[in-house]
């Protein structure tokens, strides 16, 4: 696999589609950071690491709205990926749908989001929209 980030998105979106409440992902240390954003802004339910093998695995559960379910997840989006990387300085920030959804960044004090990056005067790699 190239792109864990992707796979891991990709699994994600799968999973809301096929409307699981759980869905099995490798861990690693990049992606549980971002699972641990994704939990803090409300998008997935809950989450839990599990150390088995020699990796582990992170399940999440994810959220719907219980009248209409529909996901709290629109839409995952991957930026910068193997064969382009995107940085960004922290005045060129990317807004996603006007401040609305979430970009995911690996900076150098670690994984956090758009708004976060901004406040500590950050740049860094964009890894994925959420919204």
């Amino acid at each position: 696999m190239t792109d864990p980030i992707a796979d891991y998105l990709t699994r994600l979106r799968n999973a809301i589609k096929a409307n699981h409440r759980v869905v099995e992902i490798p861990a690693s240390n990049l992606k549980k950071e971002i699972t641990k954003i994704l939990f803090e802004k409300g998008y997935i339910l809950n989450f839990k690491f599990e150390e088995d093998g020699p990796q582990g695995t992170i399940k999440v559960a994810l959220k719907y709205n219980p009248q209409t379910r529909e996901s709290a997840i629109r839409k995952l989006e991957r930026v910068s990926r193997p064969g382009l990387r995107k940085y960004t300085g922290y005045r060129e920030m990317p807004r996603v749908i006007n401040g609305l959804g979430i970009a995911i960044l690996s900076t150098s004090r670690g994984v956090m989001t758009d708004k976060e990056a901004k406040e500590l005067k950050l740049g860094g790699e964009v890894l994925c929209y959420v919204y």
